[in-house]
């Protein structure tokens, strides 16, 4: 007896990078640093005090949690303005996205966004039966503004959204050109949300701003972020999203109840405590970065300017030779984006100069 799957999915399979067992994994922009000994004392303690009451649901609307995402917004971004009311959080920035699409997206509705970008967007948009549109980015993929405002005039979406730093690109968008989005978006009947993607903001070179300082002047805009990346926390599940109340009441409403457990947002609140300690190698990684583009430019690749902890380069007549030559010597890194281009996540500089010998072999 067939099973009645909706269409739309009939023949897929599930989203995934690969996860080997090798010697650098540079293949999914984790932190490679593991959190020190105190910290991870620190979030067993956490985690042991919330298994004592757990025979009782976990506070559903997680203020604590959400007062001191605040407080490190305020301190991290110079956010004055950030209060628990202004804060949503989920299981990773990939939940926080879902309920973007839960709560604006749908049939009949578009979210649009702006290509090569990260490879779960038009996944949100199919799970929520959200029309997706893509526009393309210039050649060194940057936002092409005209093109992003004609777009906006012709689909007229319900969400817009832009990655900054872009994954896999690295590049990052300024403040005028979210101000650009923006004002585009105020001219679509019945209104439009702007997400900015923040996932990597913490790695952003000297000088480059968070979007999330608009926020008091937008109430259509969003700016999402995660623990995963630069908190060293991609195992603790944990993302968050900065706004205007109106639009966090938004997604409180298509939440699952008590969504966020409450091991969850103890061992969260232990991580933020004591985000200095996880964040101590944040400079060590963007050093690390730095040296890769220019290592790599002066090998003759094409390198895209990186705000993130991950760098793109190219280009290739034969990608997929290259992945698995890296692979065979114990260096798994990422294929993605456009065809021609890789990605490779920074890591230890041991990993790093496994890399680098690995990709000479492969390539000279």
């Amino acid at each position: 007896m067939p099973l009645p799957i909706r269409p739309e999915l009939a023949g897929l399979k599930p989203y995934g990078a690969p996860q080997l067992n090798v010697a650098a994994r540079l293949n999914v922009n984790e932190n490679p640093y593991s959190p020190p000994p105190t910290v991870v004392d620190a979030i067993a303690s956490a985690a042991r005090k919330a298994a004592s009451g757990m025979n009782r649901y976990p506070d559903r609307d997680f203020l604590a949690l959400r007062r001191d995402l605040a407080a490190y917004l305020s301190s991290e971004s110079r956010v004055d303005h950030a209060e628990p009311r202004n804060i949503w959080a989920a299981n990773g920035s990939n939940e926080v996205m879902l309920h973007l699409h839960q709560a604006f997206g749908g049939p009949g509705r578009t979210a649009l966004t702006f290509a090569p970008t990260y490879s779960m967007y038009p996944e949100y948009a199919r799970d929520t039966s959200t029309e997706w549109v893509t526009v393309d980015r210039n050649e060194d993929f940057t936002l092409d503004l005209d093109a992003a405002r004609e777009a906006i005039a012709e689909h007229q979406p319900s969400l817009v959204i832009v990655a900054s730093p872009n994954n896999p690109t690295g590049t990052a968008v300024s403040l005028a050109e979210v101000r650009a989005l923006l004002d585009a978006a105020a001219l679509v009947p019945g209104g439009c949300v702007v997400v900015v993607d923040e996932a990597y903001a913490e790695f952003r070179r000297p000088g480059v701003p968070s979007a999330a300082t608009l926020v008091p002047a937008y109430e259509n805009l969003a700016v999402s972020r995660t623990m995963s990346k630069a908190f060293a926390f991609a195992g603790g599940r944990l993302g968050y999203l900065l706004a205007h109340e109106r639009l966090i009441d938004a997604l409180r409403i298509v939440r699952l109840p008590y969504h966020l457990s409450a091991v969850t947002q103890a061992v969260a609140r232990a991580a933020i405590a004591h985000h200095k300690a996880l964040q101590a190698q944040v400079d060590e990684i963007r050093a690390e970065r730095d040296d890769t583009v220019d290592w790599l430019r002066a090998q003759g690749f094409t390198v895209a300017d990186s705000d993130a902890n991950f760098v793109f380069f190219g280009k290739f007549e034969d990608r997929n030779r290259v992945f698995q030559g890296l692979l065979d010597q114990g260096v798994l890194i990422r294929a993605t984006g456009p065809e021609g281009w890789l990605r490779v996540s920074i890591g230890t500089a041991e990993e790093m100069d496994m890399f680098r010998s690995a990709l000479l072999k492969v390539t000279r």
